[in-house]
């Protein structure tokens, strides 16, 4: 595609040369009206960022010349400059001369405003339901393309109101009205052609999320899965039997200039014993992962709607207990004057254990497809009376093959942890720190448990464990982990003392 002066060019290989041998029809013939016949359903490509392309199929009869197009029933968000009109078999040269893009369509607002000083008849409704009508001339309509109204004036019996005496009465739509948002189009050919041509645009509008119910037994560490994808149509457009893709990925998209606000979809119910009898495939696509839906989807506009996308049983699922006690506050320096005055810095205390989620996504697992960013709810069946019990709820992120997904669902009711700082010096001839701290965990539970507690290392890099009650294993540069087994009612202390030096 190439731009002269303004003017869209598809496959044109001369432009210079092409808008010479267009002069003739552009300034002494009219354009030519073109027949429009029934196409393919529409095709979508739908992001996770509220956007998507929209590819749909136009059958067109075009005359020799310059001939005027519209095609109607596009989005209501449509961004004009992503449009794309070709020949997707290649063999018919559509060069568009002119494009433009309405999406003001006909209203109560834009019927008064192009009657404006001109006087129209008013429904009013009398007693019993009686209907009578009552000229008023409209001085003002109260209306502004594309924004918020202003108070109308309408004149009746000589006397000016401000507001509308009743229902308006149109003898007809304008002129210049539309009934859907329309694209118009100046074409030109140098032969008659037949062509189903391809339109693609991009749009808002219309986004999707990935959510996850997973099902665990009362007592048992494996699970069931079954992923949704939910589809939220805030277009204003109908999308009947369209093929639909979801791309999932973080796509670098610039905000459109005149972006308009966007409803947010809601979560759909979900149900386990749903049934779906092909399955979503995926690839990965560029730098991202494309799923296609396997059969045609009708979508509504301010419509939601689920699809099943993935089904999973016999996954393998651990449940880890971590107990971060360590309630940090947004520290600014390191120095020794800081130290001194922050000593206190770390050693609130939080009590609660958390509970995590943890499996692989693999094959082997029962999974092995890449998952995309998504709400997952845990579930418990009670064996009592095999009902199912919602256990909390977290948000994974786009995790691919083979990678292993920690969420955490909440804290475990017995299981207590407890840590308290028991000595801090600093030393400003060597500049250095030293600080000694306490974790106690409890288990109250009738059965065992392991617990992981996470200690931040947080007043420097440069940091040496002095003395410990057990063994640790450093995480990163500034985390360590105690790993603590526990029988039921049993309690471990464990110490330990770390010295920072600030040369």
């Amino acid at each position: 595609m190439e731009t002269v002066a303004g003017i869209w060019l598809l496959k044109t290989h001369n432009p210079l040369e092409s808008m010479r041998s267009l002069l003739p029809f552009l300034f002494s013939a009219a354009s030519l009206p073109v027949a429009l016949w029934a196409a393919e359903p529409s095709a979508l490509t739908i992001y996770n960022n509220n956007f998507a392309v929209v590819r749909e199929h136009v059958a067109l009869d075009l005359p020799a010349g310059a001939s005027q197009v519209d095609f109607p029933g596009v989005t209501t968000s449509l961004e004009p400059d992503s449009v794309i009109l070709r020949d997707p078999a290649g063999k018919i040269e559509l060069r568009v001369l002119e494009q433009s893009y309405r999406a003001e369509t006909a209203s109560e607002g834009l019927l008064l405003a192009l009657n404006e000083g001109k006087t129209i008849d008013f429904i009013l409704k009398g007693q019993g339901g009686a209907e009578f009508t009552i000229p008023g001339k409209i001085v003002r309509s109260g209306w502004n393309p594309g924004g918020g109204r202003t108070t109308p004036i309408i004149e009746v019996d000589g006397k000016l109101r401000f507001s509308l005496p009743g229902e308006p009465v149109f003898s007809a739509l304008g002129g210049d009205t539309i009934l859907q948002p329309t694209l118009s189009w100046q074409l030109y050919t140098a032969q008659p052609a037949k062509v189903n041509a391809e339109v693609s645009y991009l749009t808002g509008g219309l986004s999707w999320a990935a959510a996850y119910n997973f099902v665990l037994p009362e007592k048992g560490d494996q699970m069931e899965v079954v992923g949704w994808v939910t589809l939220n149509n805030q277009s204003g457009k109908r999308f009947e039997d369209a093929a639909v893709k979801l791309l999932a990925g973080d796509v670098n998209k610039l905000a459109p200039a005149m972006a308009k606000s966007q409803r947010g979809g809601a979560d759909g119910v979900m149900m386990l014993e749903a049934f779906s009898v092909a399955a979503v495939t995926e690839k990965a696509f560029d730098e991202f992962h494309l799923y296609t839906l396997p059969r045609p989807v009708t979508l509504r506009d301010q419509e939601t709607k689920q699809v099943e996308f993935v089904r999973g049983s016999g996954i393998p699922v651990k449940t880890l207990y971590v107990y971060d006690g360590a309630q940090l506050m947004n520290y600014r320096g390191w120095q020794g004057e800081m130290l001194q005055t922050n000593a206190d810095y770390g050693t609130q205390s939080d009590t609660h254990v958390a509970v995590v989620r943890e499996f692989k996504n693999t094959k082997e697992a029962g999974l092995g497809m890449p998952l995309p960013a998504g709400r997952a709810r845990f579930y418990r069946r009670d064996d009592a009376d095999n009902r199912l019990e919602f256990t909390g709820e977290n948000q994974i992120k786009h995790t691919p093959q083979g990678e292993t997904v920690r969420l955490y669902t909440g804290d475990a009711f017995d299981l207590v942890g407890e840590r308290k700082r028991t000595a801090f010096t600093y030393d400003k001839r060597s500049n250095s720190a030293e600080e000694s701290f306490e974790i106690k965990v409890r288990n109250r539970k009738t059965e065992a448990a392991t617990v992981t507690v996470v200690e931040h290392l947080s007043r420097g890099v440069n940091w040496k464990v002095t003395a410990r009650s057990m063994a640790f294993t450093q995480t990163n540069a500034r985390d360590i982990e105690f790993t603590v087994k526990l029988a039921p009612d049993e309690e471990t202390v464990i110490t330990y003392t770390v010295r920072y030096d600030y040369r």
